[in-house]
């Protein structure tokens, strides 16, 4: 028997997969600070510290193309190109020896953020979530499957606003790869189907304005546009 509700059921928020016309749909949003060294440098963070996690809500995706409306109560709107890991499967406490086995494929995202909210909140020891979960604050462009691409380890990650490069990196430059941080991510909580993961971003993190066009990509993933509205 189906359930019924007291008002209409959610839309499944979904990224779309590469070639393919069904989509990935988005159970939960998790995101790694500071997995880059030059990007922990440049925001004066303690680069000894091991990367941690926070999280978006699935329905803070935006779509390849897609026009953001720039967020309110902020005047310091930052972009964060990162790979997108998107899992198939998952569980608690997964060795990482195993956790690619979890992975069904990879895209290109942008954590985009609220950064003097952010930095706001860190000085008064608060909850990031006003600097980093508001409506489309997730982009993300369409998965290429593990399949077809294998588990990447290597391979250029930038970004440009307005046809000027801002970031550029190199996958190999993570501090933690993909099956370390499934695995410790792991320990904090049990992983599932449909839980994509925002693995870090590299140096050159800047502000963005009404009007500006964002291009990013990662070698051998894809790419992904967005403006800002």
């Amino acid at each position: 028997m189906s359930a019924s509700f007291v008002i209409p059921a959610l839309t499944q928020p979904s990224i779309p997969v590469a070639g393919e016309s069904k989509s990935f749909p988005v159970r939960r949003i998790w995101c790694v600070g500071r997995n880059y060294l030059e990007h922990i440098r440049e925001l004066g963070n303690d680069e000894r510290q091991p990367p941690f996690f926070f999280a978006k809500h699935a329905d803070m995706v935006a779509g390849d193309g897609a026009t953001i409306p720039y967020p309110s109560l902020t005047k310091d709107f930052q972009h964060e190109v990162e790979l997108v890991v998107a899992l198939k499967s998952g569980g608690a406490n997964i060795d990482p020896a195993k956790a690619l086995d979890h992975v069904y494929g990879y895209g290109v995202g942008i954590d985009l953020t609220r950064r003097d909210l952010q930095m706001a909140s860190r000085k008064k020891e608060q909850p990031w979530e006003i600097g980093k979960s508001f409506d489309f604050s997730a982009p993300c462009g369409a998965l290429r499957p593990a399949a077809e691409i294998g588990h990447p380890v290597k391979g250029k990650i930038w970004l440009s606003v307005n046809g000027t490069e801002k970031q550029k990196g190199d996958l190999s430059e993570m501090i933690w790869n993909v099956a370390e941080i499934i695995g410790k991510l792991s320990l904090q909580v049990s992983l599932g189907a449909g839980d994509i993961i925002l693995t870090g971003t590299p140096a050159g993190v800047a502000a963005l304005s009404p009007g500006d066009k964002i291009e990013c990509g990662i070698d051998g993933i894809g790419t992904l546009k967005v403006a800002i509205g």
